[in-house]
């Protein structure tokens, strides 16, 4: 399998990934993608773009998943009867049967979907964040000012609006419609900081407007189907963002932090991210990182800045950590390691 080129490595590693991430009816229907592509089908003209890329360009790009998340879409746009009978019974056997057709029949759809990178918006990761924006309102006691990069539809910004359980502790906002479990393990974090947020904004790329259907439906694309839970939760808290009028500003990452990113007196400045750092251009995480650190050297004990990220671990890709630097002092910490999804959270604290 090692001769075994990049692009079918890929789709059989996320296969696993899938399997041992609880969406058995992804790695199934995966596993079928994998055996059509070997046997020259529509799998390998769809995943045509990255077929000369190495296993890092696949990582990078995320092109199995790309693949799963247009079935899941072409059947959620119920402009495929049979395939959207078959994603409700939630029947990996069938979802394949119907996709065989439906992938021809529907083949440049699919196509311009796959072309469009990922856009995720996974809301529990909000439960892998919230120890890290406590630590900052602890260490500084002051209200928090929270700037996202790369939020995609801003569902991460509302993380104060929402009610967490975080092993024996709770945190947030009781009657909130969005509610947050995982499996904790650790020390609590500080849910007795004061946290007052006075500013929060966001950037993307390329935001995802919720109150356009197709573009709401995309975003819930990427959830995997038969993980019913995260539908339920993605869908409460895209009813709250649009009940509150969230908003994503488009714009670069780096140019956006540059302007409107800086310290203030009298509170805390948080710039925030989950899974983005692996889809820059090296160069660009470079020169992201040199900004960050130029703005950290402007704080000052009335001014802090915080760098919160859930990222994967540098020196292990497949491990997901959420790290904090806090400036004036500067100094980093790994507070946790992290489920890709907010699944669990192993939380080592300050």
């Amino acid at each position: 399998m090692n001769d075994a080129p990049a692009v079918l490595q890929a789709i059989l590693f996320q296969s696993r990934a899938c399997r041992s991430m609880g969406s058995a009816l992804n790695a199934t229907i995966l596993e079928r993608a994998a055996e059509d592509w070997r046997e020259g089908g529509t799998v390998r003209d769809l995943m045509a773009p990255w077929a000369d890329g190495n296993a890092q360009a696949q990582f990078d790009a995320a092109s199995p998943l790309r693949l799963i998340a247009a079935l899941h879409e072409l059947a959620m746009s119920g402009a495929d009867p049979a395939l959207s009978a078959a994603y409700d019974a939630l029947d990996a056997e069938a979802i394949w049967t119907a996709a065989q057709p439906a992938m021809i029949r529907h083949f440049a759809r699919l196509a311009a979907f796959m072309g469009h990178e990922p856009q995720t918006n996974e809301v529990r990761r909000s439960i892998c964040l919230v120890g890290g924006f406590l630590e900052v309102a602890k260490a500084t006691g002051l209200p928090l000012r929270c700037f996202e990069i790369a939020a995609s539809a801003g569902l991460n910004l509302s993380w104060d609006r929402y009610s967490y359980r975080m092993g024996d502790a709770a945190w947030g906002d009781p009657a909130s419609s969005v509610v947050m479990d995982t499996d904790w393990s650790g020390p609590q974090p500080a849910i007795g900081a004061e946290v007052l947020v006075i500013e929060r904004a966001a950037c993307d790329r390329r935001p995802t407007d919720l109150a356009d259907p197709d573009q709401r439906r995309r975003l819930l694309a990427y959830i995997w189907a038969d993980q019913t839970d995260r539908l339920a939760r993605i869908r409460a808290a895209i009813d709250l963002a649009l009940a509150r009028g969230v908003s994503v500003e488009q714009a670069d990452a780096i140019d956006w932090t540059r302007t409107r990113v800086a310290p203030r007196a009298g509170a805390a400045t948080v710039l925030y991210h989950s899974v983005f750092w692996q889809y820059m251009p090296a160069q660009s995480q470079k020169e992201l990182a040199a900004l960050i650190a130029t703005i950290g050297g402007d704080a000052m004990p009335d001014a802090p800045f915080a760098w919160l990220r859930m990222e994967p671990n540098p020196e292990n890709m497949l491990g997901m950590q959420v790290r904090l630097t806090l400036w004036p002092d500067g100094e980093e910490r790994v507070l946790a390691e992290v489920h890709p999804h907010g699944a669990w959270v192993r939380w080592a604290g300050a």
